[in-house]
């Protein structure tokens, strides 16, 4: 039911001239009246107050975002009440007008009062009006004719209510004003939608802008388009990708950058398939960037709007494989204890030859440390920043070798992920890659590993395209090569092209210093661990250390101090608890007695003996290699009636 305006008039004298209400005036009214009342507000005011220019500028960049969002539903909605002779008005959450949308009409009537951008309309400065009630209650307000405090707004009529954020605080008002004997029932039903409207674009904006945030703060890149694969969006993530803008990746179209990548319908082969996964190219000018791709399907009612595609570098890909896998080297040169002149030079060497990308190959027994060697080589290098793989190669199934390698593509062979898979080759991209045991590779994979060698390029299994590589190769046997390619077993070529640096290990049992250095340096470590069951060495103990011939090096020296450390009860450890020799190998019947296997001292004599021949019967040289002074030297070899000139005879021979 529509207010009486007459009565209204007769109810606002009586207020102002006695202080007396109407039991019918509505609260809202009776409180804003109330308050002008309190604050001596004239009532033939009224006329808003204009903020200066520097304040009105910084209030419109304030409220930037409300205005873009409101300014197109205020026009769609004063385009359907144009004949009315309305006047639509924004504001602030301190009722400072924004922005005004009338025909000339009412915009002159309004520019009377100053109802204009950048002045302010709350109760305090004119009086009780729909925009200041909307403000102080919080909720939506029509006020017609005389229900306003001052008399220049008797004759209009205002609907408004307030705008809120996500946060449901309040930002601004949306007011409808016109001629008062123009109230329409409707009016405000139509501020109340029309503010609601607002307060949904601001959510949806706040909700992209969160997106928009989140998706931006991924180093993947994501790309959005239509069902025609025109790009719609795309994150930083896809821009430091592809190293390209939205307006240049448009310009050059998306099915030039990406020529190979598969959205054909028959890819999505069950309602249950909602992503894709596959490699590919990024062409972009004339730099090609390896990137995996995860697609998914935008769908509406069942029908494809368009797709979301993630796409990562495959170097980064890669590189986040590698440390949730543990590929890093751990190792540096000062992890290699030694006291052997040769060694140290060994080292030096190999410090040297870090700092190059060359190809090294590094020849020693099984045990004598040629991994630490590539992890100490990794970690001084230019690669050291990058992963390192381990591949033993020994180790490969004989059918699986080159897949593992080199990698492959999908739908390569009977089994083959979907997706395809990356070989090592590839995952060392930026770093190193270790092929231990190389002699045990197949001759028919040694071709292959010939040309990545060669061209530092690999090309995977089912694949015509070759991608190319920047890593450092170390490979390592316990296999003399250079034998093995007389042999045949191993194929020349290859032999040349991974020895371009070549370092030999010496074994332990030539290393007569190292061997006492090697058993203190891991009788130290178990003893800082278990401080409660402290030891020490006996002399007797080392000397005998060194006697031992150690066929597994420093790994099988290692494994004895420890096993002894845990055997020995006492805090000297005697040379009761020297190793024995190993049995030769016997058959057992019921027939054939036990081979007795060689005794301690036939042992010590053959590596003594072949210490004088690698050094030419050199007493001074091979005491050396021992750890003996030349005075214990001569007294085992005169212990085991060994005569030095045979073995300077051969070497003359």
């Amino acid at each position: 039911m529509e207010p009486d305006l007459n009565k209204l008039k007769d109810n606002w004298t009586n207020f102002v001239e006695h202080g007396i209400l109407d039991s019918n005036t509505r609260p809202i009214i009776k409180r804003s009246w109330e308050y002008c009342q309190e604050i001596n507000l004239d009532v033939n005011a009224g006329k808003g107050e204009s903020i200066d220019a520097c304040q009105l500028a910084q209030v419109l960049a304030q409220n930037r975002e409300l205005i873009k969002i409101a300014q197109p539903i205020m026009q769609n909605l004063y385009e359907i009440v144009l004949s009315s002779h309305f006047v639509l008005v924004l504001t602030d959450k301190n009722g400072v007008l924004l922005d005004t949308i009338g025909d000339e009409v009412v915009s002159m009537r309004a520019s009377e009062l100053r109802f204009l951008k950048g002045t302010v309309w709350t109760n305090a400065a004119v009086g009780s009006n729909a925009i200041g009630i909307a403000l102080d209650e919080d909720g939506p307000v029509h006020v017609v004719g005389a229900e306003h405090y001052c008399v220049s707004h008797h004759t209009w009529t205002c609907s408004a209510t307030t705008i809120h954020n996500v946060k449901g605080e309040i930002i601004g008002v949306l007011n409808m004003s016109g001629e008062s004997h123009k109230l329409h029932s409707h009016t405000l039903g139509i501020v109340v939608a029309a503010a609601y409207s607002i307060e949904n674009e601001l959510a949806l904006s706040h909700t992209y802008r969160s997106m928009s945030a989140s998706l931006d703060s991924t180093e993947d890149g994501i790309l959005v388009t239509d069902e025609n694969l025109n790009l719609q969006w795309m994150n930083v993530g896809a821009q430091k990708v592809l190293r390209i803008n939205m307006d240049e990746f448009n310009t050059i179209g998306f099915k030039k950058i990406f020529k190979k990548m598969d959205i054909g319908c028959e890819i999505w082969n069950s309602d249950e398939t909602t992503h894709y996964y596959t490699d590919v190219t990024a062409h972009i000018g004339s730099q090609k960037i390896q990137c995996s791709a995860n697609i998914s399907r935008i769908l509406e009612n069942d029908q494809i709007q368009g797709y979301s595609i993630g796409i990562r570098e495959i170097k980064h890909l890669h590189s986040a494989v590698n440390r949730v896998s543990g590929n890093v080297a751990i190792y540096t040169f000062s992890d290699i204890i030694t006291q052997n002149p040769q060694m140290r030079m060994i080292i030096k060497t190999a410090e040297k030859m870090a700092r190059f990308k060359k190809c090294i190959l590094i020849e020693g027994e099984s045990g004598t440390g040629k991994e630490m060697f590539a992890h100490a080589i990794h970690r001084a290098s230019a690669f050291s920043q990058g992963p390192f793989i381990v591949v033993n190669c020994a180790c490969l199934p004989r059918d699986l070798v080159e897949s593992e390698l080199f990698g492959y593509c999908k739908g390569a062979f009977t089994g083959a992920l979907n997706e395809g898979k990356p070989g090592k080759f590839e995952l060392a991209e930026g770093g190193t890659i270790f092929l231990d045991e190389i002699g045990e590779m197949p001759l028919e994979v040694q071709a292959k590993l010939l040309r990545v060698v060669e061209t530092c390029t690999v090309s995977r299994i089912g694949s015509q395209t070759e991608r190319k590589l920047n890593i450092r190769i170390i490979a390592a046997t316990n296999r003399n090569l250079e034998q093995e390619v007389k042999n045949k077993s191993f194929r020349e070529d290859l032999y040349f092209r991974l020895n371009v640096i070549y370092l030999h290990i010496p074994p332990l049992r030539v290393r007569g210093d190292d061997i006492v250095w090697a058993a203190s340096h891991f009788l130290d470590r178990l003893n800082r661990e278990y401080p409660e069951h402290n030891k020490s060495l006996s002399k007797e103990f080392l000397e005998g250390l060194k006697l031992h011939p150690w066929p597994g090096n420093v790994r099988e020296l290692q494994n004895y101090i420890e096993r002894t450390f845990y055997l020995c009860p006492e805090p000297i450890i005697s040379s009761d608890y020297l190793p024995t020799p190993p049995p030769r190998q016997f058959v057992e019947t019921s027939v054939l007695p036990m081979a007795t296997g060689p005794t301690l001292d036939d042992l010590v004599k053959a590596n003594l003996e072949k210490i004088l021949k690698e050094t030419h019967g050199c007493v001074e040289a091979s005491a050396e290699m021992m750890g003996l002074s030349r005075a214990s030297l001569y007294r085992k070899i005169k212990k085991y009636k060994i005569d030095i000139k045979d073995f300077r005879y051969l070497s003359q021979m």
